[in-house]
């Protein structure tokens, strides 16, 4: 099969576990594409969006017949953006994930799989994020090693959804404890946003590293 993987940020953490995708993917005898932006899309088969940021307009998804993006939610619970890490500041260690068919309305399409990312609550940033990486993989790879003897289902029940996290999301307070925020200071990332706080005025920045 003719397989695209789309990544259009050039900074995503998420591109090495893409490159060894490919990898794998040219193993199993496919034609595979790694792409930075949606415009270089292709006649293909299937199409995987990855770490995107970026709606695809509907001409460049007519030309896979399958469009897939993986987000880390019980869709349609969850939908927007940075899901994985809401659910760890909401205290949840059991993050569900699901691969399903990217339409023109965000987060909307037909689920084809789901699993469970299982996180003990010690992980820092980079922990969480290999584990998410790891599990991207692997729906990846069950999909395209069913396909084309898998099924999809429609989303069912109650959507919601988390709004764009920013750096002012980092910021601690200085009367609650360590223990009481350490997810926080789980999810933040030490050089794009760190974690921070302010007493008397002045701006304090902290960096959390494992021993």
């Amino acid at each position: 099969m003719i397989i695209t993987l789309l990544c259009d940020n050039p900074n995503s953490w998420i591109r090495p576990y893409i490159e060894e995708l490919v990898e794998e993917l040219t193993e199993l005898n496919h034609e595979v594409y790694f792409i930075d932006r949606y415009k270089e899309i292709k006649n293909g088969h299937i199409a995987f969006f990855l770490g995107c940021e970026k709606i695809i307009p509907k001409k460049y998804l007519n030309l896979n017949k399958h469009n897939l993006v993986i987000h880390e939610s019980a869709l349609p619970k969850g939908k927007g953006w940075s899901p994985l890490t809401w659910q760890v500041l909401e205290g949840e260690n059991q993050i569900p994930i699901t691969l399903f068919e990217a339409v023109e309305k965000v987060d909307a399409g037909d689920i084809y799989l789901q699993d469970i990312i299982k996180l003990d609550g010690t992980e820092l940033l980079t922990e969480i994020k290999h584990k998410q990486g790891i599990m991207t993989k692997k729906l990846v790879l069950e999909f395209i090693k069913k396909y084309p003897n898998i099924t999809c289902k429609k989303q069912e029940g109650e959507e919601s959804f988390y709004k764009r996290r920013t750096p002012k999301d980092s910021e601690l307070d200085v009367n609650k404890t360590i223990k009481e925020q350490f997810n926080l200071l789980r999810v933040v990332d030490n050089e794009r946003y760190p974690a921070f706080f302010f007493i008397d005025g002045q701006k304090y920045t902290i960096r959390i590293y494992k021993e």
